[in-house]
């Protein structure tokens, strides 16, 4: 069964209170108003990631739509909306009659199709509660982003779920000249379809190069973990469709609930 999608916001705050946690730079109320992606969307999303993970084959049929929603927690007019979305994009056929099928386990115009972890058992819906945007330097992060040393850029914090398990601390930097009032309040859920969106670039491509080190204090207690316990990182690079890196990244995962998988096809 399918799990329903979770209200992250207020999981993100039990978490961060149950460890006592201290975060002078967050704002409960303007943490609540970062973008979330349409329900419709996000739903779309889990289903092109639990078929990517094997959970459904292509020629399989789905659920009919009733029992689909409940498993899923949704309205049968916002399962439709997801569908609909899916057999656009060519990874769903309706079938007159006889239901809804996988025609391909491949999207690309998933909104997460350059999201590399998954739940231990396969897919996972991805949702991100944004903790900081602070404006910072650093050397080495603007040397990857091809900027000068002291270049100000965005350093944005979160705390990554796929469903309702806590599974990575993120950690993003771009040039703050891209935006220079970026905030959580304006900030959408997905940073590739903010960027899309609101910035003069898409993301085309990355490269991750991936590795164990210990968990950073500000990730551990998101992950109930101690201060450097062993975690799966990815520093990751971010080319644009102008062909520059405009996202530098880490990513720290925990490897007993998460794994990172790369398929290819």
């Amino acid at each position: 069964m399918l799990p329903r999608v979770p209200a992250l916001s207020e999981r993100t705050w039990s978490i961060l209170e149950a460890a006592d946690t201290t975060m002078t730079t967050l704002d409960r109320s303007a943490q609540r108003q970062a973008k979330r992606l349409p329900l419709y969307i996000q739903i779309s999303e889990l289903l092109h990631r639990e078929i990517a993970a094997g959970h459904y084959k292509v020629g399989e049929r789905l659920p009919i739509e009733a029992d689909l929603a409940l498993q899923l927690g949704v309205a049968i007019g916002t399962l439709r909306k997801a569908l609909s979305k899916l057999e656009s994009d060519g990874m769903l056929e309706r079938r007159q009659g006889s239901g809804t099928y996988v025609k391909s386990a491949l999207n690309s115009q998933a909104v997460y199709q350059l999201f590399r972890l998954e739940l231990l058992g396969g897919g996972g819906m991805p949702n991100a509660d944004t903790l900081s945007v602070e404006g910072h330097t650093n050397a080495y992060v603007a040397g990857q982003l091809g900027l000068a040393a002291r270049t100000p850029m965005w350093r944005i914090r979160r705390l990554r779920f796929l469903n309702k398990t806590p599974a990575a601390g993120e950690e993003m930097w771009l040039d703050q000249r891209h935006d220079p009032e970026l905030n959580i309040h304006t900030l959408n859920e997905s940073l590739y379809k903010h960027y899309r969106d609101h910035f003069d670039f898409w993301i085309t491509h990355i490269e991750d190069r991936i590795s164990c080190t210990g968990a950073p204090d500000w990730v551990a207690p998101l992950l109930s973990k101690k201060s450097g316990a062993p975690v799966g990182f990815v520093e990751r690079l971010s080319w644009s469709n102008q062909g520059r890196i405009e996202e530098f990244s880490y990513t720290w995962f925990d490897p007993e609930q998460v794994r990172y998988i790369s398929r290819l096809s």
